[in-house]
This record gives C-alpha cells, structure tokens and sequence, in this order.
C-alpha cells in the first residue's frame, strides 16, 4: 500500500507553484512595506529622525589603486542595493514573457494595453498640471504601479474575487515595470561618458556569450555584472539598469529535461530500495552511506533540474522583498512635515500632479483602455472577470511606491520639490488603495472562488478529486 498523496503534504507541505510562492511573497511583502512606510513617517517627525539623516550622508569608499568609487549610504542603497531590485523585476519580466503571463499575445494583450493606458494618461495629467520649469521633470513620477503594495491589497479580498483578477494585477504591474525600466533609460539619463558606455556595451556582449555559450555557473555572471553596474555608473546612465540586463543573460534552459530529471529520480529509487532498505542498519542518516549517497545526487538532480534564472529569482526574492524594499523606504519615505506646509504643499503644482496622475490618471487609463481595447475586439476579459471588478485592480493601479519614488529620485535635485513628490505619492496611494479596497468589496461576490479568507487562491487546477483515497 503506498502513501496517499496529502500524507506527504502533511509531512513536507504542500507543493506550490510558482506564481503561489510569488504571491505569498509579495503579499508579506507589501505588509513589511507598509509597516517600515509608517515607521519612517513617524521616526521623521520626532526628535529622533535626524539620526536616519546623518546616516543617510555617512560616506562609504571602494580603493583599488588609483580608482576610487565613493558614495554615501544614501545613493549606495538607491544605486547600489536597487540593482538586485531591478534584477529580480528583470527575471520576473523574463519568465512571464517565456512562460508566464505574457507569453502569448493572447492572455498579454489586455494587460499590456491597460499597462499603457496607465502609464499615458497620469503623465499626461501630470504635464497638464506640473505648468513650466523644473517641475515638468516628474512626468514619470506616477506612471509607476507598485506591484508588493497593490497586490497585497487585493490578496486581502482573495476570497471574494476571481483567482483571474490577481493574474491580470499581477500582469499588469509587471508590464507597467518595464514601462518604467524604459522611461528611466531613456528620459532619466543625464549626461553620456561614452568611453563608460562602451566598456558597458562590451561587458553586455560578454554576458551574452556566456548565455549563449550555456555557462549556468553563477561566478562569471556576477563578475561581468558588477563589472557593468560599475561601467554604467561612470557612463551617466542609472546603474540600476545593469540589473536588467543582467537578468536577460541568466540562462532560462536547465541541465535536465523533466523527463530526464523523473528517469534520474527513478534511477535513484531503484539504487535506494535495493542497497539501503535494510530497517537495522538504517535506523540513522548516518549509518546508511548508501542513503547519503543517495539523497546528495537527488539534490544535484533537483537543482540541474531547474534553470540558472529559477534559482537566482527564488535566492533573491526574500532579500529583495524583506531586506532590500524595506530599507529603500527607510531611505525615501520619511517626510518630516514640520519641515513642510501640509496644505501649501498639496496645492503645489508637482504634489497635484503626483496625486491626480497616480489616483485619477491610473484609473482612467488603465480602466478606459481595457474598455475601449475590448469593444474594438482586441481582447477579452479574463475568465469570471467583469468589468466593474477590473475598474476596482485600476483604482488599485494608482498605488505607486517603489518605482515612484525612485523616479522621483531621479526627476529632482531639489530637495522641496523631492519632499512634494514624496508626499504626493504617499497621499494618492492611500487614497487609491482605500478607494480599490471599498470599490472590489462592493462589487466582487463571496464564494466565487473556493479559497478561504486571507488565503492565496489556487493557480493550477484543483486535484482534489480521489486526494484522500489510498492507492492499495
């Protein structure tokens, strides 16, 4: 008689795929963000915050010979710790274009369209109202959705939604990432030291060798990708950047096919059932060099298994998600308002544009493109996706944080227009995630999907059919 398969899952848990795993990520994630955003907001306001500010300006040096890389705390978190950010965005962006969510025109088309939607209309209310001079350099400032805060939100209604709603967010956001990886590349550069940018250009040539070349050590690749942070930050161009393309030359192809890694497995079973059986002489690990054996090639298998780019993601998405986005909003969002006219600043051109674009401009352009994309018989709505609950992920799509602020980094050097930025991405983001929360609540209807409360719907089929029955 051979074990049901939920005995093992009450052994070693339940199997989860990968958009689940990503999913709970996120969504603790977004918890985390929230809690540090409201930690630095209140740490700014008291007698304590300017130890976050001197801290901030603590310089740290890199010497080898003559060459000299000097920064402070500040820029060394937004240049330097935000690359392993934008290289997981890279590899997000990677798998859902090889085999996720926007691998076929046909699933992609809708939420890229509602992507771009959202990324046209709040510049363009943001230009409208941002007038003449420095301002109008934080068009970009609310193109951006925050993709561990919105779905967070709508994780929390996860029992009363369609699992489909959360696939299209998710779609969306990451669509709306590259936006925003193009819209720093190409508008947020200052001035080109081309000598940099060719050291730069040939460090992507190599990467791009070793991928095609089939190298899936990891050791060259984070040589040449330090190498082209390093090109990068010297060219002019955001050193963040090198993250992406990095992540496009971690190769996607494993060492085993699934068929080969289940005959190796196979192999393994048979090599372990017929030497290391024996109850008496195995009663431990370590008097069974047969099982050691064993089990030490069933690791290898596993990972030869899964590719360069699955590992690197899964190695860094816990440091991306609980280390790296926490302390990028200890270092960003913290707005000390006695510094500040609350209500001055929210009549300020760039925090009207900021709060306009991100709250009203996300949900007009991600809501009125889907809706004009579907009459004109481009696409269609998700499966047990209606129209009023789409509305409600595009009022969430006015969450804009990370990418936000980051932008914001770049638009401005001037410290109060930054300040006026910060608060209105604070402010639209709080009033598009109250809005998106009442708004599904209302239209979303409980039991549609047969997940309980505060749980991660299920991404695959149920196979729960026969789960409980013994195979005899």
């Amino acid at each position: 008689m051979t074990s049901p398969p939920y005995v093992f899952e009450n052994l070693f848990g339940r199997i989860l795929s990968p958009f689940e795993r990503f999913l709970r990520r996120t969504t603790a994630g977004g918890i985390i963000l929230m809690a540090v955003t409201a930690a630095t907001l209140i740490l700014a306001n008291t007698r304590w915050g300017w130890i976050v500010q001197g801290l901030q300006h603590q310089s740290v040096s890199f010497q080898i010979g003559e060459w000299r890389l000097h920064l402070d705390l500040h820029h060394w978190v937004n240049d330097g710790l935000m690359t392993f950010f934008f290289l997981l965005v890279g590899l997000e962006l990677k798998r859902e274009i090889l085999v996720g969510e926007l691998s076929s025109l046909r699933d992609a088309i809708l939420p890229v369209i509602a992507a771009v939607g959202g990324m046209v209309v709040p510049a363009m209310i943001y230009l409208l109202l941002s007038g003449e001079g420095t301002a109008v350099r934080g068009w970009g400032i609310p193109m951006a959705t925050d993709i561990a805060f919105s779905i967070g939100i709508l994780v929390l209604l996860s029992w009363r939604i369609p699992k489909n709603l959360i696939v299209f967010l998710t779609a969306l956001a990451i669509a709306d990432d590259l936006g925003a990886v193009l819209v720093i590349a190409l508008f947020y550069t200052q001035s080109i030291d081309l000598h940099a940018l060719l050291c730069a250009a040939i460090v992507t040539v190599l990467l791009i060798v070793l991928n095609r070349g089939a190298i899936r050590h990891s050791l060259p690749y984070a040589l040449l990708g330090l190498l082209l942070w390093v090109s990068l930050l010297q060219s002019g161009i955001h050193a963040t950047l090198a993250g992406i393309v990095l992540a496009f030359a971690i190769p996607a192809r494993p060492v085993y096919t699934p068929e080969e890694f289940e005959a190796r497995l196979n192999q393994l079973g048979e090599k372990l059932h017929y030497e290391a059986i024996l109850p008496s002489d195995c009663d431990h690990p370590l008097s069974c060099p047969v099982m050691a054996a064993v089990a030490e090639s069933v690791e290898k298998a596993a990972q030869a298994v899964q590719s360069p780019q699955q590992r690197m993601e899964h190695a860094l998405q816990p440091w991306v998600t609980f280390v790296i986005i926490p302390l990028f909003a200890l270092n960003n969002a913290g707005i000390d308002f006695g510094e500040i006219n609350f209500w001055e600043s929210l009549h300020h051109p760039v925090t009207k544009g900021v709060i306009l674009g991100l709250a009203a401009g996300k949900f007009i352009g991600i809501s009125g493109f889907s809706w004009l994309a579907i009459k004109l018989g481009l696409c269609k709505l998700p499966g047990g996706v209606r129209m009023s609950q789409l509305t409600g992920v595009a009022w969430l799509g006015g969450i804009g944080f990370t990418m936000s602020l980051f932008i914001s980094n770049l638009a401005f050097s001037d410290p109060v227009l930054m300040e006026r930025a910060k608060l209105g991405i604070l402010v639209a983001s709080l009033v598009s995630a109250v809005i998106g929360l009442i708004w599904l609540y209302l239209t979303a209807s409980p039991g549609r999907e047969d997940v309980a409360p505060g749980k991660v719907p299920e991404t695959m089929e149920r196979q729960e059919t026969g789960r409980r029955k013994e195979d005899e």
